[in-house]
């Protein structure tokens, strides 16, 4: 099996994830984070149709009569009492710092009833959520973020106890927090609004790239048992080779598993899923990336830095 330098070639691994972490910071600044109704505040609203409707033209006609900017999607999915019944529906997602009044909720629903072929005695759901509400609901979801970050460092502190478990800790942190930056640079880039699934999508794959991660340690960890005459550049790197192939082919297979699903829902246009799905994947193939590439050459760089910082002293 061919032997890969991960070590001697760690920066430019870093470089990469620098580059698209950067692209995302730039293009935050550009063209800033697009936060759904439910993080931000305002009302969505759902209207059935007897058939699929074209989303731009509704997003068009909505905010010519509303004087406000409107997200438009035309949903289908499957009647649970019907298997060959079709429901189609229009989200508007109108995202402000206030909630529609009932004038312009109803305005909303005369103009689309007007202009497209909207289902009589159909279902019409609404949903309003004030902006405090919203980053309430923001703020909680970074704080469930938190508090995983710090059970992370105290297990993998306890648990790596013999490669000095609080740079190790700290180290897969970093991966992890890598993760989340290239996730979160896919919807500054692309413009993709942070819906409700966010933070959900989000500890999935720190879960996911975090047992990634503990294998590659694990390896780290057994090595240094049976190498002790090897550099410990030569460990780190016999250890992510070994851990290499298994850590591919999980991921391949989980990716398998989750494009599978996303393009199914892109055919069926069940937004949730799709929201879901897109992240997952890109969080998962950066966690792999993280994973091989950047906590153990990290934790290797920490663990030299205080080697020479002993020698020093004594």
């Amino acid at each position: 099996m061919r032997k890969f330098e991960i070590v001697k070639n760690k920066n430019k691994f870093f470089l990469l994830s620098a580059v698209i972490i950067a692209l995302g910071i730039v293009f935050y600044f550009i063209n800033g984070l697009e936060l759904d109704v439910e993080y931000r505040g305002g009302t969505r609203i759902l209207i059935e149709t007897n058939s699929e409707i074209d989303a731009n033209e509704a997003d068009t006609v909505v905010e010519k009569a509303l004087g406000k900017s409107v997200t438009t999607q035309s949903l289908k999915t499957y009647n649970p009492e019907a298997e060959d019944d079709t429901i189609y529906m229009l989200r508007f997602d109108i995202a402000s710092d206030e909630t529609l009044t009932d004038e312009e909720r109803s305005l909303v629903y005369d103009i689309v009833a007007q202009n497209f072929d909207v289902k009589e005695n159909g279902n019409h759901d609404m949903l309003s959520v004030s902006p405090t509400i919203g980053r309430e609901t923001l703020m909680n979801g970074l704080k469930a973020c938190f508090i995983a970050s710090i059970l992370i460092i105290i297990y993998v502190t306890w648990r790596f106890s013999a490669l000095s478990g609080f740079s190790a800790a700290i180290t897969a942190l970093v991966a992890l927090l890598h993760d989340v930056a290239v996730t979160f640079s896919m919807y500054t880039i692309f413009r993709l609004p942070v819906s409700e699934v966010f933070i959900t999508a989000v500890l999935t794959i720190l879960g996911y790239s975090l047992n990634n991660t503990i294998v590659v340690y694990d390896r780290v960890r057994e090595n240094s048992k049976v190498m002790r005459k090897q550099a410990l550049d030569e460990i780190v790197d016999a250890s992510i080779n070994q851990s290499f192939a298994r850590t591919i082919n999980t991921t391949i297979t989980t990716l398998i598993t989750i494009v599978c699903l996303y393009i199914f829902a892109a055919v069926n246009n069940i937004s949730s899923l799709m929201d879901f799905s897109l992240p997952l994947i890109v969080g998962f193939v950066a966690g792999t990336y993280s994973s091989l590439f950047i906590s153990s050459p990290l934790w290797l760089m920490w663990r030299k830095s205080a080697m020479r910082k002993s020698l020093k002293s004594a």
